[in-house]
């Protein structure tokens, strides 16, 4: 599975006023069971690409193919993870991770066996016929990886998903993200604006400019998993990281930059 951007571009039309460039020449590759995120300064057009990959937006110029096969619209190889959870609040846990395979026309028995099954795989499959107002921020987020990953796309994508919790709960998913992805081996694009997170989850981090965000630089974080926070090299790539987001013009107090977990 190979996932293609070639060129992309795109441009906000303004009434009266010349249209906002949010992305120039976005040229990527993204290769199967690789987990790539996307770094850059505020605004420069991160949640854009993200939201032209998974079909909810259309791109101005340049082209997106997985397998060769254009991808110009929604598709169900792809499921979006979003920061606020999206979970419907007058469905149960189980109702909301079926809802996906409900939308695929999958009969009533086997999607619910199949939305125990993630429950499980994200530690909540008790929590099956409760509310989302009964679960924390963090076990709503797990609800919502669920219902992704429910469908079974080649594709995950996903959009500062830990961005609204804390630190501790925040590391906790990282942590518990990565098992599902060594599980399940998916490919993800992540979105975020933590230079610790990427570096803790990625293979590659793609640092971006500011706007119009183009593709500064691709950075190997191909540490052996598990990583250590607190290793020199995990420092080093860190550090390399923010040298090139505060050169495309990203203010240091707008970082996110975790303390590391002892």
């Amino acid at each position: 599975m190979t996932l293609e951007i070639l060129n992309l571009s795109k441009e906000f039309p303004v009434p009266g006023q010349p249209p906002i460039q949010a992305l120039s020449g976005i040229t990527l590759t993204v290769g199967d069971k690789e987990f790539v995120s996307v770094l850059g300064p505020s605004g420069c057009g991160k949640t854009t690409l993200l939201r032209i990959v998974a079909g909810l937006e259309t791109a101005t110029s340049g082209s997106i193919t997985l397998d060769g096969e254009s991808i110009d619209r929604r598709s169900s190889q792809m499921a979006m993870i979003f920061q606020e959870y999206s979970l419907y609040p007058w469905r149960t846990i189980i109702d909301n991770v079926t809802f996906g395979l409900e939308m695929q026309n999958i009969e009533e028995r086997p999607a619910r066996e199949v939305a125990l099954e993630y429950l499980h795989l994200v530690g909540l499959d008790e929590f099956a016929n409760r509310y989302p107002y009964e679960l924390s921020g963090g076990m709503r987020q797990r609800v919502a990886v669920a219902r992704a990953m429910a469908i079974e796309p080649r594709i995950l994508l996903m959009d500062e998903p830990f961005g609204a919790l804390d630190a501790q709960t925040r590391n906790m998913l990282q942590k518990e993200l990565l098992e599902i992805w060594e599980k399940t081996r998916k490919t993800v694009l992540f979105v975020t604006h933590s230079v610790d997170e990427a570096v803790y989850l990625s293979d590659r981090i793609v640092v971006l400019t500011a706007r119009p965000g183009r593709i500064r630089k691709i950075v190997d974080s191909s540490l052996e998993r598990p990583r250590n926070r607190t290793s020199p090299e995990f420092a080093r790539i860190r550090r390399c990281v923010l040298d090139l987001i505060n050169e495309s013009g990203q203010p240091k107090e707008d970082l996110i930059v975790h303390p590391p977990s002892l």
